[in-house]
């Protein structure tokens, strides 16, 4: 896996390549300046920390002032950083810090409205691996800066026995019983099951989630009133902001949402480039 470091680079080298024919042909090395990321809209920010990191990637000694802090909800027209330092820096920089700030803030921004639809529910939020290629760490970190949760990071964190893996194996309590005879008693194991029989099923091969895929609401209840607590609830498949609240309402312990990720839509924020000298 990159390094938050390692993908800035790769960024700054997709923009910029052998270098900036615009700036480096308009500014003169070493003219001082200073902008502001301005927020056009209301948002939750997240990725402070990796913007500044792509002004330093670029000039280590430049001065960048968060007004904020992740996790922050701000209103339209507020300053969310200041940056001071050379002005080709500032130029060169701003749409690669920007693209991060902007997508990892759209992503918070619309879990935070997720988050709220089912406030005091006790219900959890929890994102999918449906992330940008390459993004996943990101993109799970704005996640719980919403306030959402995370489900596995990746195939290597936790077993999650699908259909196709059921068929593979020979059924769910064959597939259940092949992986906790070779994984750590510290790993847990999650089930999907897409109907009643296999719901029962898989409690009786003892999974500890059980996640109900595409099932309605009629089934839903079934199962929670089936599983009684011997197992987590988790309900994934078409799910809607609209639908969460009536989703929560069957009992169900976690949500699954790949829209937190792959539906997100990047927030509007600017820079907004001042020539003085910073201060």
């Amino acid at each position: 896996m990159h390094t938050i470091e390692e993908f800035i680079q790769l960024a700054l080298k997709e923009d910029i390549g052998p270098g900036d024919i615009t700036t480096d042909n308009l500014v003169a090395p070493g003219t001082p300046g200073r902008g502001r990321i301005v927020a056009k809209q209301p948002l939750v920010v997240a990725g402070l920390a990796v913007a500044e990191k792509v002004f330093k990637a670029l000039e280590p000694q430049i001065v960048f002032e968060a007004l904020c802090a992740d996790g922050d909800r701000v209103a339209a027209g507020s300053t969310v950083v200041r940056v001071a330092g050379g002005l080709d820096t500032l130029l060169k920089g701003e749409r690669t810090a920007l693209n991060f700030l902007q997508r990892l803030s759209g992503i918070a921004t619309q879990a935070r409205e997720y988050v709220q639809t089912v406030s005091g529910s006790g219900v959890k939020l929890v994102d999918t691996r449906k992330t940008t290629p390459g993004w996943r760490v990101l993109e799970k970190y704005a996640v719980r800066v919403g306030g959402a949760h995370n489900h596995r990071m990746g195939l290597y964190d936790g077993v999650l026995i699908k259909d196709n893996h059921i068929a593979v194996a020979g059924g769910i309590t064959a597939a259940v019983d092949k992986a906790r005879r070779a994984i750590s008693h510290l790993v847990k194991v999650e089930v999907e099951a897409s109907t009643i029989a296999e719901v029962d099923e898989a409690l009786a091969a003892g999974a500890d989630i059980i996640m109900l895929d595409n099932m309605n609401l009629d089934q839903i209840r079934q199962s929670v009133k089936r599983i009684d607590k011997k197992a987590l609830v988790e309900v994934s498949g078409g799910v809607t902001r609209d639908r969460l609240k009536e989703l929560a309402a069957t009992g169900v312990d976690l949500i699954s949402i790949g829209a937190l990720t792959h539906s997100a839509v990047a927030v509007d924020l600017s820079m907004r480039i001042e020539l003085d000298a910073a201060p």
